[in-house]
């Protein structure tokens, strides 16, 4: 796919944006699944006494009351919706939305596109604000992230947004 990237054209904000908000109903659902592990788990780990109720009448109370419960499960859910972006953009650089979308991450560099650098993106991309650049950078159509990271998103065709011609995410 190396020679035919250049192919196809940088995606554009609109686009992009549409990717995003259905990623974000995608990681929405991701984080509520965590989050009820995550309660379930501490809910039975009080309810059997493994973990002391520290004088709460109930579970409800006990994670109400204790921060460090409360940050935790804030750390838990965080891991697992940025695990979403960093394991689909890494695993053939297209999240659900993007697939939806037409839209793929490719590197514009040498260097592999490994978790290290799909972390940066995510961190840089600061929710989503980062693709605003798009806005202003018309002639490139290159959001804060692709910047920093060494990405491009491109808008692919219909033959290859198909399963089949994913390859490695340098390519």
């Amino acid at each position: 796919m190396d020679s035919t990237k250049h192919a196809f054209q940088r995606a554009g904000f609109f686009r992009r944006l549409a990717a995003m908000i259905y990623d974000l109903l995608v990681a929405v659902a991701v984080g509520m699944v965590a989050a009820m592990i995550m309660l379930i788990s501490m809910l039975l780990l009080v309810e059997n006494g493994v973990v002391n109720k520290q004088g709460y009448e109930n579970f409800s109370e006990l994670f109400q009351h204790v921060p460090l419960y409360q940050h935790t499960l804030q750390a838990w859910v965080s891991i697992w919706v940025m695990g979403f972006f960093l394991w689909f953009w890494r695993n053939g650089g297209q999240t659900i939305g993007m697939r939806a979308w037409r839209l793929r991450i490719f590197s514009t560099t040498e260097q592999r596109f490994g978790y290290g650098r799909a972390l940066l993106r995510l961190v840089c991309s600061l929710g989503g604000l980062g693709t605003l650049l798009v806005l202003f950078d018309v002639k490139h159509k290159q959001s804060l992230q692709d910047r920093l990271a060494g990405t491009e998103m491109l808008y692919l065709s219909k033959a290859e947004n198909h399963h089949a011609a994913w390859k490695d995410i340098q390519s």
